[in-house]
């Protein structure tokens, strides 16, 4: 498949010619799937743990919802629930990423064993992150971004949003070039669900060979997202319940594969490993 791949990845990832599975660890008390899930970072590194035996290729583990309408936390409280389950699962040997929009959260985490940034702001939320990227010198998720979870949804404006979609990640992308970070570690992602209407998500699914024609590896995270659960919505109009989103999820994570995309983020983990592999069989034509 030849999939591009960002530089500074595990060994155990190097040369994995295939779609990688992320599962996502929210240790927070308010995400729109698994918030409050975990009373103790024990539970949280033994639930990445168990994602790890089940597939995943790493665990992104997060401290601050991005649900629509979410508040912000701080960087202390932010830091508190996710620094220890980091370190947990370094030592239980599964690689980690840092899903933040913090610039110290993010060193804090790298320091801790997380080998990824994941920033859904793209760059944009802390002035600071960008730089300090550039000195970890770790692969950086660009995720495509209009504003925080309280006012995104009054964003949600678009007249071709697949153009104006790859046009503000360029931006995006070249600030963070030009503060220094590798051209080679970014990661792009076009942020389903993120000043998006559902009919924008589906449009820029419907194109991702035109992510891909950026050069840049891409991740995509439709995982359990509200835009599946209002397609499979019941004949009296009631939106799909988040757990009864994942078949669904699994078939996304299929097209991905089969359209060549580095990642998936999911909840679902076992379902979108076996949903990558037949992806990538159809993108080859063989086993």
């Amino acid at each position: 498949m030849n999939l591009r791949q960002p530089t500074g990845l595990p060994a155990a990832l190097l040369g994995v010619d295939r779609s990688l599975v992320i599962g996502v660890l929210n240790v927070t008390p308010d995400s729109f799937s698994d918030g409050g899930k975990f009373s103790t970072a024990q539970d949280a590194i033994d639930f990445g743990v168990s994602l790890h035996g089940q597939g995943a290729d790493f665990i992104d583990v997060g401290g601050e919802s991005t649900r629509p309408g979410a508040e912000r936390v701080s960087v202390g409280e932010e830091q508190h629930r996710v620094l220890d389950v980091i370190a947990g699962l370094t030592a239980a040997g599964v690689p980690s990423s840092i899903d933040t929009m913090h610039a110290s959260t993010a060193a804090a985490a790298v320091a801790a064993g997380a080998f990824l940034v994941n920033d859904v702001s793209g760059g944009l939320a802390d002035p600071g992150m960008l730089e300090v990227i550039a000195e970890l010198e770790v692969p950086y998720v660009v995720m495509h971004w209009r504003g925080h979870s309280t006012q995104m949804n009054s964003m949600a404006t678009y007249g071709d949003v697949v153009a104006e979609v790859l046009q503000e990640l360029g931006t995006q992308v070249d600030a963070a070039l030009a503060a220094g970070v590798s051209r080679d570690a970014i990661v792009i992602d076009p942020g389903l669900g993120f000043a998006k209407e559902a009919d924008h998500n589906w449009a820029i699914l419907n194109h991702l060979q035109a992510l891909n024609e950026t050069g840049y590896p891409v991740l995509i995270g439709a995982s359990r997202k509200r835009f599946i659960g209002s397609l499979l919505s019941a004949s009296d109009g009631s939106v799909r319940p988040v757990d009864e989103r994942d078949v669904a999820t699994d078939a996304i994570s299929a097209l991905a594969a089969a359209a060549g995309v580095w990642a998936v983020r999911v909840h679902d983990v076992a379902g979108s490993v076996d949903a990558v592999r037949i992806g990538g069989a159809w993108r080859r034509g063989k086993s």
